[in-house]
């Protein structure tokens, strides 16, 4: 799953984690392949080719959390989504963070309302997001 890549992913950067997260689904595009993954996922194939082709697709939590599902022994693509989203709420209270203090710790990339909103599910995340998020909060735990 997404915020479990990484061992320490405070200590690198979104774009590495971003990139962890890409490895984990095109591992699991070509153990399943692309037809297989295409039928299973939220995720059409030519999005799927252009992971495997390194093209980085814009990807939101909940279709990257679809690929991973179709491996064995993972599961549904909602657990892993919000198990995701899980994982943020719990190193927030961890390292005693509010949403505002996370707008402030990421630059305003995103405000502090959509943060609040992604976070809990209320508005789509996409993968880059919260390698952005998971990264400042771990960073701060």
């Amino acid at each position: 799953m997404f915020h479990e890549v990484a061992d320490e992913p405070g200590e690198h950067t979104p774009a590495e984690l971003y990139e962890r997260y890409e490895a984990e689904l095109v591992e699991a595009i070509e153990a399943r392949g692309v037809d297989e993954v295409a039928a299973s996922s939220a995720v059409d194939e030519a999005t799927l080719q252009a992971l495997l082709d390194g093209e980085e697709p814009e990807l939101e939590l909940e279709e990257a959390a679809s690929i991973l599902a179709v491996q064995e022994g993972m599961p549904s693509a909602d657990d892993i989504a919000t198990l995701s989203r899980d994982a943020l709420l719990m190193g927030m209270t961890n390292a005693v963070l509010d949403v505002e203090a996370v707008e402030s710790g990421i630059e305003g990339e995103l405000e502090a309302r959509e943060i609040q909103s992604k976070v809990e599910g209320r508005f789509p995340m996409t993968l880059r997001e919260f390698a952005l998020l998971h990264q400042f909060i771990e960073s701060k735990k």
